[in-house]
């Protein structure tokens, strides 16, 4: 009778966890669709990083509406990220299934299925870290901001905390970084140079781009071509 008392109370424990953790992630995705996030989890790790290299902590990061953005950067990034961003609902199956086609092929070039949605998800509320934890956990505010937020507000803060860079979070901290401009004034050439590097932006140059960086650039610059400017409201 103790035991099941115990499973019964571990049991409800358990629910009240679950209910909070729902209640609670609600909740901070509602706040955030009108309130611009300052810091991210990825921005803090960033500052760990070089406090333990012993560098100067230098954090650029500049939040601005979507208004105050280039044309160009949604084209750039629907282009390379995610192309059905404005048909999906959060995830791209077929996407995936490529991807996980591609990657049983070639363990050594992992591509990811990730759509732009997921992605924010995770630079957002999450850590970088691959682990079925945070898959799991990135779905589930996937979801949420798909619901609550729309394409609009999780395209905004998507180009507002992407790193881009050492240091370098969101198109406007980047646009002056390498531009020594403003995101809303930002050519085509100057958009896709920015998006090509987001396969590995600690790695890849915005300005001295190698030689694979200048064709993924050719090949976004090609695609823009076919993808109008995105219509929120669809």
């Amino acid at each position: 009778m103790a035991k099941g008392s115990k499973i019964k109370r571990l049991f409800k424990y358990v629910l009240y966890l679950i209910f909070a953790f729902i209640l609670l992630s609600v909740l901070t995705v509602t706040v955030y669709k009108f309130v611009s996030l300052p810091v991210t989890p990825l921005m803090f790790i960033r500052s760990n990083e070089m406090m333990k290299n012993n560098q100067t902590v230098q954090i650029k990061h500049k939040w601005v509406s979507i208004d105050k953005m280039s044309p160009y950067l949604f084209q750039a990034v629907l282009a390379a990220e995610d192309d059905m961003f404005l048909e999906h609902n959060g995830f791209d199956f077929d996407a995936m299934r490529k991807a996980y086609n591609s990657n049983k092929k070639n363990t050594k070039k992992i591509k990811g299925g990730s759509t732009v949605s997921q992605q924010t998800a995770k630079n957002v509320f999450l850590w970088p870290k691959r682990s079925y934890l945070r898959k799991g956990l990135e779905a589930w505010f996937t979801i949420l901001i798909e619901i609550i937020w729309g394409k609009e507000r999780i395209m905004e803060e998507y180009l507002n905390v992407v790193e881009l860079g050492n240091g370098i979070f969101g198109v406007e901290a980047a646009s002056q970084k390498y531009f020594k401009k403003s995101a809303s004034v930002l050519t085509k050439y100057e958009a896709a140079s920015l998006i090509s590097v987001l396969p590995n932006p600690n790695k890849f140059s915005v300005l001295n781009p190698s030689a694979y960086t200048a064709r993924y650039r050719a090949s976004i610059l090609n695609r823009m071509n076919y993808i109008p400017k995105p219509n929120f409201d669809k």
